[in-house]
């Protein structure tokens, strides 16, 4: 299957389905993401980019895009659906990943809203969670036990943002593996990545993930 995963910055997409999409990639399916921003209000825009492009890698991504919008000021406008439905016919995803709709970022919110209108035709679309996300009850499941640490370093290739998380003395990788320990326990397992859903065709080479 082709997976395209829809981030606003870089990050959001390790934290809401890294482990998920190495997963994917792992068992053989093309992964590739689009982040809208170079996240240049959370430091140097030109490291941030490198730091997803070391990310993207230890994901086993097939191709990273970039939307080239800056942070904070993503619109909800046609030019972003645009932008949004060109790497939607490029990619020819089976699957999209994208941020939540309930959300205190604008950018976040903003993305899921003009992603909706550019994936009307595709099949199955996936909500993930970041830490901005709110009222969040996710009704799928992936396990990533055996993806988690494969999560944690794509996470960790994000140094610059490492302890960006408003908490004191807690990082975001500890964010992510209680997360993901929570989502487990939920399911059932040791780790899991919880998704919520519009739409989905269930096919089997997603069951069982």
């Amino acid at each position: 299957m082709n997976i395209l995963a829809i981030g606003s910055h870089p990050d959001d997409i390790e934290i809401g389905c890294g482990g998920t999409l190495h997963k994917l990639s792992r068992m053989g399916h093309a992964v590739s993401a689009l982040v809208l921003t170079h996240g240049e209000i959370g430091g140097d825009p030109l490291v941030r980019k490198t730091e997803q492009e070391n990310s993207a890698r230890i994901l086993g991504f097939k191709k990273l895009f970039w939307g080239g919008y800056r942070d904070t000021q993503i619109p909800q406008h046609a030019d972003v659906i645009n932008k949004i439905e060109a790497i939607v016919i490029e990619a020819r995803p089976d699957v999209v990943f994208v941020h939540a709709p309930e959300d205190t970022h604008q950018d976040h919110r903003y993305v899921n809203a003009c992603t909706l209108s550019a994936t009307r035709h595709i099949k199955t679309i996936l909500f993930y969670e970041v830490p901005t996300t709110i009222d969040f009850t996710p009704n799928i499941f992936f396990e990533i036990g055996p993806d988690i640490e494969s999560k944690l370093e794509s996470l960790k290739a994000h140094a610059s943002q490492m302890n960006r998380t408003n908490i004191t003395d807690l990082s975001i990788l500890r964010i992510a593996e209680a997360l993901a320990n929570f989502r487990g326990t939920q399911s059932r397992v040791k780790f899991a990545e919880g998704f919520k859903t519009p739409r989905m065709l269930l096919n089997l080479g997603l069951a069982g993930l």
